[in-house]
């Protein structure tokens, strides 16, 4: 078979929609022609179980639940009214919330303005309101916002430092839809010891988005936060960007929230297209199939070429390998699937890895991501009669044009601006991707059993960590080696992770653990101190 080339090839397969502002070009892509006619029969499959899915089937066999991200932004899809009814009264909740704090009406406990949110959540309970902030920030913003996404209590510190006196002036808005999530739990007991600390009422200043009954939503009723904004058991943490979780922070900052909802609505109409040929998310996620076979381990770089989609890749990692990223498939048969997905910023990044790439194994694609608006100014000539977004946009096209020569394959989106209507275009193209090449490959993309297994090995550590302490403890003054330590509570065979917790406890002194020191890291002995 020959495939096409040049000019004839790119005007074969370039994908461009005028209303949805978005082009999509998959002609770096060494496919032939009759894959697209290959896939025709598997394609049907896959828009029938999209069809179900938008409808309310159970989609997330393994928690017997729906998914109804797509919902979100459309709530008239949404198979039962009252569903219908609680989005829609979730963004009316939101402006009226937002409208009383930018006016105002709503104040910190010392009658002062709201001037900045403190986010607390992880993982899509964080990104995507924290791509979001970075992508769209400016000097009009209403309220800065600031994020807590770890159990690192010295990057806490750092944000609160940030902050400074303005913590009366601080809306915090906690995020966990269980309201169990231990790094979320964490950070908000943190900050709440802070607000103490300074006298002031926590509750004054908090802000719930959590499941209805959920442990959270309990306490902040406790508390009398607020506000408390819903978040369902049927929208995954990946995909909540367009609910409270993400709507919120953006209002917040003073984003019109209603273009971002528009753009995404858009592309899920445009999404559902059963023609995949102009259907830009079957596009990307058949490219997906055709770069990984169909057996996933590959990996893609995600090249955005502007530093307002820094954040992008990040968001994409949880999204795409939390999704895809699975031992077994819907029949229970393992087939260790993924797409990895490395995120970085062109032209930046590329001075440390472009080498490998165009040089090192060739076991990737790249998306890049191109912009074409450079900025919201005239921009001077720098040199060679260029500006400096001139210059952006030859180091993007030079980078193909390198990795092309030298056989690597890439996938290229443009995009006019970064806009809210464009970014909520960017994120529905992707989410719908995922689905697609989820249903390709019989996967359950909504459920992530190997991270409920990571928390449960993380409160087996700290149960550890108790009974070690406990026995330190009950002999205040003696010392112990760690062989010592693992036979007297019962853990023989876990010396290593007896050591780790006992180094961790000596480098902080709020435990009162000290070491008797020895040249053999292994023979020191442990104690006690006391006050």
């Amino acid at each position: 078979m020959i495939i096409i080339q040049g000019w004839e090839r790119f005007r074969e397969l370039f994908y461009y929609h005028k209303e949805l502002q978005l082009a999509l070009d998959i002609s770096r892509m060494k496919f032939y022609p009759e894959y697209f006619r290959e896939m025709e029969h598997a394609m049907k499959g896959v828009f029938s179980g999209l069809a179900e899915l938008e409808k309310g089937a159970i989609a997330n066999p393994d928690e017997n639940r729906m998914v109804g991200h797509y919902w979100l932004r459309n709530p008239q899809l949404a198979p039962r009214l009252e569903l219908t009814q609680e989005i829609e009264d979730t963004w009316e909740e939101i402006l009226a919330f937002v409208e009383k704090v930018h006016q105002g009406k709503l104040l910190g406990e010392k009658g002062k303005v709201f001037r900045n949110y403190l986010l607390i959540g992880i993982g899509g309970s964080s990104l995507g309101p924290r791509f979001l902030r970075t992508a769209l920030s400016s000097s009009q913003d209403k309220l800065k916002g600031y994020f807590i996404d770890n159990t690192d209590p010295d990057g806490m510190d750092q944000i609160l430092e940030e902050i400074g006196n303005e913590l009366d002036q601080t809306l915090c808005l906690v995020v966990s839809k269980s309201g169990g999530t231990i790094e979320t739990y964490n950070g908000m007991l943190e900050v709440q010891s802070i607000y103490r600390e300074q006298g002031l009422n926590f509750g004054r200043h908090a802000v719930a988005i959590t499941e209805k009954g959920s442990k959270l939503d309990l306490l902040s009723q406790r508390g009398n936060w607020l506000k408390v904004f819903p978040m369902w058991d049927w929208v995954g943490g990946r995909t909540s960007v367009f609910s409270a979780v993400g709507l919120l922070p953006l209002a917040l900052q003073g984003i019109p929230i209603q273009s971002f909802l528009d753009g995404a609505r858009k592309c899920d109409e445009e999404t559902r297209r059963q023609d995949y040929r102009v259907n830009p998310g079957a596009i990307l996620a058949l490219m997906w199939y055709y770069a990984t076979q169909g057996q996933g381990g590959k990996e893609m770089v995600v090249l955005p070429y502007k530093d307002r989609l820094e954040l992008l890749g990040k968001y994409l990692q949880q999204l795409i390998m939390e999704s895809l990223g699975k031992e077994k498939n819907l029949q229970g048969e393992t087939v260790h699937q993924g797409l990895t997905v490395y995120g970085n910023k062109g032209s930046t990044d590329q001075h440390s890895y472009l080498q490998q790439l165009l040089e090192g194994p060739n076991n990737f694609f790249v998306t890049f991501i191109e912009v074409l608006k450079d900025r919201n100014k005239k921009s001077p000539l720098i040199g060679e009669n260029s500006t400096s977004g001139d210059y952006l946009q030859a180091m993007l096209l030079g980078t193909r044009d390198a990795l092309s020569q030298k056989g690597r394959e890439s996938i290229t989106i443009t995009i006019p601006e970064v806009s809210p209507y464009s970014l909520g275009v960017l994120i529905a193209l992707f989410e719908r991707a995922v689905s697609i090449y989820a249903l390709l490959v019989g996967l359950n993309p909504y459920h992530q059993p190997a991270v409920e297994m990571g928390k449960k090995v993380a409160r087996e550590v700290i149960s550890l960590k108790n009974q070690i302490q406990d026995l330190l403890m009950s002999q205040e003054g003696v010392s112990f080696t760690i062989e010592e330590i693992a036979a007297q509570i019962r853990e023989e065979g876990n010396e290593e992770k007896v050591f780790r917790i006992l180094w961790h406890l000596v480098s902080n002194p709020d435990h009162q653990v000290e070491v008797e020191e020895n040249e053999d890291i292994f023979k020191r002995r442990f104690y006690f101190k006391g006050s």
